[in-house]
């Protein structure tokens, strides 16, 4: 069978600061490709934020017999009309939509234009939902993943059988082979992206990350990890783990291990300010084999909302962990939440905070409640919502507030895209935003598009 797999592209008049300072590599798709590999099929990679304008053009031409689609929550209505397009170019091709917001709000995908929604960990079921489609099954029943019947009903396969880390396969990266020197994060160009652990053992009230693998926090085979980063071509490697460093025996090992195998690479990856102060000397192991740059969610600057959002943590922690990382020689690419009951005394304090403290790369979300958090338990307090009453997913791209600001809207957001430019001045060449979705269509259609 031909198996397309599509990662979507931002609607161009919401495309926030946020996205265009990194285009990773669609890690998901090429382990999804790897699956469909194994299993004796032909799988074609769309990356529509390299090639925006080419969906109709592509499925024409491949003539898929199933398409999958991923993403949060800010593409679940790009989704569904990416899948609704497919299904009124060619009915018979079976649709599968997986990812973040499928795995916890399911229902948003129970459409017409979809047939399974893949819940949790995608390969293993997509490979057995291919297994049945090409057996010509009448009646498809997989373990977590839904299934839409002939009058548009869904049906849940049950619970997914434990998870095993090891047995998952290696991403296909030769699917994106001629689009690598694409993927970037800031300067770090071109970067590949890499699985060293699954899940998070915190619970932080904003984050939902947690809930997907049921705050289990599983750890790969280290020879594993050796022979998969050794196959990366690129200098820079992104660990795309929860938070790395929580077993320290383990990343003392593994930068062992990786000093033995004689790779050298430039590492960026998400780590919490207490690991950093708890493991100093693990960090500047680390630094020595090539960590360059840490991405640690500070969240706030007061006590009051550090305890609100469980991290554990208080100012005075995060103070220090910055000095430990300015005198190890470690970058530290800061996530810091813009709450909507932000004053402008918060914003001047946020400021004052980043500059006292010689942050060197702060980066800035809106407090957003996001699926699988309490925050989001009904939608009362979401302002931004469809016609169906169901949430505007597509502002839920940390860039929007969806919920009431206590500064009037247009004066807070006036104040946090004053961040942006008083922080990233390398922001200032992407304030016309619709220049750059023209030159990206222009590039993808003149210079780099190739059809299949």
């Amino acid at each position: 069978m031909r198996i397309l797999l599509i990662q979507p592209d931002s609607p161009a008049e919401i495309i926030g600061w946020g996205d265009l300072g990194a285009i990773a590599e669609p890690l998901a798709l090429e382990y999804l490709s790897a699956g469909a590999q194994l299993e004796g099929h032909e799988a074609k990679l769309l990356d529509l934020r390299l090639y925006p304008g080419t969906l109709l053009q592509e499925i024409k031409a491949f003539k898929p017999d199933v398409a999958a689609v991923t993403g949060y929550s800010m593409h679940v209505l790009r989704n569904l009309e990416i899948c609704r397009q497919i299904k009124n170019l060619i009915p018979n091709c079976y649709t599968l939509a997986g990812g973040h917001h499928a795995t916890l709000l399911p229902a948003d995908f129970f459409e017409p234009e979809i047939d399974f929604v893949v819940t949790g960990e995608g390969v293993t079921p997509f490979r057995t939902i291919l297994r049945l489609i090409e057996k010509g099954a009448k009646s498809i029943s997989v373990p977590a993943v839904w299934t839409r019947d002939p009058n548009n009903k869904f049906h849940f396969g049950g619970e997914a059988p434990p998870f095993e880390i090891d047995n998952l396969v290696f991403p296909n990266r030769k699917i994106t082979a001629n689009d690598r020197n694409e993927y970037y994060i800031d300067w770090m160009r071109p970067i590949a992206l890499m699985r060293n652990t699954v899940g998070c053992p915190y619970r932080c009230s904003f984050c939902s990350l947690w809930k997907i693998m049921d705050g289990r926090y599983y750890k790969r085979e280290l020879s594993q990890v050796i022979e998969e980063l050794a196959a990366i071509q690129e200098d820079f490697v992104f660990f795309v783990d929860d938070e790395a460093f929580v077993d320290n025996n383990r990343m003392f090992k593994l930068a062992a291990a990786i000093k033995d195998a004689g790779i050298k690479k430039k590492y960026f990856t998400y780590c919490r300010i207490d690991t950093l102060i708890r493991s100093r000397k693990l960090m500047e192991e680390w630094h020595e084999i090539g960590l360059e740059r840490l991405f640690i969610g500070i969240e706030s600057i007061t006590d009051e909302e550090l305890l609100d959002y469980n991290k554990r943590l208080r100012v005075a922690q995060v103070e220090e962990g910055l000095r430990a990382a300015r005198e190890i020689g470690i970058k530290v690419f800061a996530g810091f939440i813009v709450h909507p009951n932000y004053t402008e005394r918060s914003f001047k304090r946020l400021v004052n905070f980043i500059e006292h403290n010689k942050v060197d790369y702060p980066s800035f979300t809106i407090w957003t409640p996001l699926p699988g958090t309490d925050a989001l338990k009904s939608f009362d307090e979401v302002i931004e919502r469809q016609p169906n009453g169901r949430p505007n997913w597509e502002l839920f791209d940390l860039q929007h507030p969806v919920t009431k600001t206590r500064l009037p809207r247009e004066k807070f957001m006036r104040e946090y895209h004053k961040l942006h430019k008083v922080f990233a001045p390398q922001y200032a060449e992407h304030r016309d935003l619709n220049r750059i979705i023209e030159n990206r269509k222009r590039r993808s259609q003149h210079e780099q598009y190739q059809p299949w």
